[in-house]
């Protein structure tokens, strides 16, 4: 087997480090229903396509994991949580918009949440959210609907059953 040389540019360090950011995804039941969210048709990655509420950290803004989460179901669907542990960890990769060519490795978090008010409504979203409807949808019908690729194997855990 060949040698790589020490400083030469290998297999994982042929191509630009990628901006690591961090997320979190809040699942927020009540009444046997989960709160999904649906993309607009302006969504520049998952146009159409199904998710739950949350989003990146912003250092600046947020004081801690909780004040994150609430923040980002705040802004996202005007709901007030009460922020419950995390259940899955997982990550995605996207193209980082300001570095042409470069990426940003979203390292995510996924946490059961309980929703101290029940209004859902996208008012308070940012433009960037690209939001065009949300839904109490039955749990067991969750996993049927078109949800983005990342987010497929996070729903499939959060179902599973508890035991």
């Amino acid at each position: 087997m060949p040698s790589v040389d020490a400083g030469a540019a290998g297999p994982l360090t042929a191509t630009p480090p990628a901006r690591l950011q961090f997320a979190q995804k809040a699942f927020i039941v009540s009444g046997g229903r989960l709160l999904l969210v649906r993309k607009a048709a302006t969504d520049p990655f998952h146009p159409g396509r199904w998710e739950v509420p949350g989003g990146r950290l912003e250092e600046e803004a947020d004081l801690d994991l909780d004040d994150h989460i609430r923040r980002e179901v705040w802004e996202e669907v005007g709901l007030k949580i009460d922020p419950g542990p995390p259940f899955h960890l997982w990550q995605w990769f996207m193209p980082d918009r300001g570095h042409p060519g470069g990426q940003i490795r979203v390292v995510a978090a996924a946490r059961r949440c309980r929703p101290v008010t029940l209004d859902a409504t996208l008012e308070n979203q940012d433009v960037s959210d690209h939001l065009d409807r949300c839904a109490w949808v039955p749990l067991r019908e969750a996993g049927g609907y078109d949800l983005i690729p990342s987010l497929r194997p996070v729903m499939r855990a959060f179902l599973l059953p508890i035991g």
